[in-house]
C-alpha cells in the first residue's frame, strides 16, 4: 500500500502517482514529493533507496522494528523514528505504533509496518495549513510530528485523569485493594513505556531545529519552537505522574498498615477486656476454700467484680481510642 503527493511552489498538483513517477517530479526543482509505503518489504524500498539515496542502515532500521525515537543524520538525508501513542481507558495500558522516515531535501518517504499509526490524521493537517507548503519538507516533516506529539500530550492527559480517579478510589470507605494494585501497577507501565518515546523527542525536535539540516525555515520556526515546547510539557508531565503513581501506591501501603493496626489494636483491647472475668472465674475455680464459698453473696460479690473491671476496661480504651 503506498500513497503519494506533489507538491509545486507550495501548491498540491497531484496525488495517488504511481511511485515508478516519484524520480520524475524530483528532476523539477520547485517540486517537493511525500511518498507513504505500508508495510514494505526489502525489495521495495531498494529501488527507492538507490534513487534518493537512502543510506542503507537507515534503510535497515526502517525494516526493522523496536528502533528508539531518533533523528539519525546522513550526507544526502535524515532520518526520522518516532512513535504514536493510544491508551485505552479501560486498562489503562499504552500501545505504541512506530513510523519511520527519510527526510530530503525535496522529499518525505514515510515507513508504517501497519495500519496502526493514522497517515489520515497527518494529511489533514498539512490540508489545514495550505500557506505553509512552501517550506517543502520543513512543512510535510512538522505535520507528521506534531501529530506524533499531540498523541503523548493527549495520553499523557487521560493518564493524569486516570490517575486522579485512582486518588479517589484510594480513600474510599471500601476499597477493593486488590483491584487498586492492579489498576495502579497498569498506570505505572504505561508512564514508563510513554517515557521512553517521550524523552528522546526532545532531542528529535531540537536537532531538526538547528540550521545546519537545512530542513527548517524562517517561516517554520515557529511552529517547530510550539512542538518543541508541547514535547517539553509532555516529558516534565510524564515524570511528575510517575512520582505521583508511586507516592500513591506508597499511600496505599500506609493505609492497608494503618488499617490493620487499628484492628489489632479493637482485638487487643477487647482481649484484655475479656481477660478480666477469665482472671476472677479462674480464681474463684480453684478448689480451695475462698471467701464466700457456698453462700449466695459469693457468687454476686464475683459477679460484681467482674462486670465493674469490664466496665472500667472499656471505659478506659474507649476514652483512649483503643477501640
Amino acid at each position: 500500500m503506498t500513497r503519494t503527493r506533489l507538491y509545486r511552489h507550495g501548491v498540491l498538483e497531484s496525488e495517488d502517482f504511481p511511485v515508478a513517477d516519484v524520480s520524475e517530479h524530483l528532476r523539477d526543482p520547485d517540486s517537493v514529493v511525500w511518498l507513504d509505503l505500508c508495510g514494505p518489504s526489502e525489495h521495495d524500498l531498494g529501488p527507492l533507496a538507490g534513487e534518493l539515496g537512502l543510506h542503507e542502515l537507515a534503510v535497515e532500521d526502517a525494516l526493522q522494528a523496536h528502533e528508539r525515537p531518533k533523528l539519525d543524520r546522513y550526507d544526502s538525508h535524515c532520518f526520522l523514528t518516532a512513535y504514536a501513542v493510544r491508551l485505552d481507558q479501560r486498562t489503562g495500558v499504552l500501545a505504541t505504533t512506530e513510523v519511520d522516515a527519510f527526510l530530503t531535501p525535496r522529499a518525505l518517504v514515510t515507513v508504517r509496518a501497519d495500519d496502526g499509526f493514522d497517515m489520515d490524521a497527518v494529511v489533514e493537517r498539512w490540508d489545514r495549513s495550505p500557506q505553509l507548503a512552501k517550506s517543502g519538507v520543513g512543512f510535510l516533516a512538522h505535520g507528521l510530528i506534531d501529530h506524533v506529539v499531540d498523541s503523548h500530550f493527549d495520553a499523557v492527559q487521560a493518564l493524569d485523569d486516570d490517575i486522579e480517579e485512582l486518588e479517589d478510589l484510594t480513600f474510599a470507605d471500601h476499597p477493593d485493594d486488590r483491584a487498586l494494585h492492579r489498576r495502579s501497577l497498569a498506570l505505572r507501565k504505561s508512564l514508563v513505556l510513554l517515557r521512553r518515546v517521550v524523552l528522546p523527542m526532545r532531542e528529535v525536535v531540537n536537532t531538526l531545529m538547528r540550521r545546519e539540516n537545512d530542513l527548517v525555515d524562517d517561516t517554520m520556526m515557529p511552529y517547530y519552537q510550539d512542538v518543541y515546547d508541547h514535547v517539553l510539557r509532555a516529558s516534565e508531565w510524564t515524570d511528575s505522574l510517575r512520582d505521583l503513581v508511586a507516592t500513591i501506591r506508597e499511600t496505599q501501603l500506609n493505609i492497608q498498615s494503618n488499617r490493620l493496626n487499628l484492628i489489632m489494636k479493637k482485638v487487643t483491647g477487647w482481649a484484655a477486656i475479656i481477660a478480666v472475668p477469665t482472671a476472677v472465674t479462674g480464681f474463684y475455680g480453684q478448689n480451695v476454700p475462698y471467701p464466700g464459698t457456698g453462700q449466695p453473696w459469693g457468687f454476686w460479690v464475683s459477679t460484681a467484680v467482674m462486670v465493674a473491671l469490664s466496665l472500667g476496661l472499656y471505659a478506659t480504651f474507649k476514652k483512649r481510642d483503643w477501640l
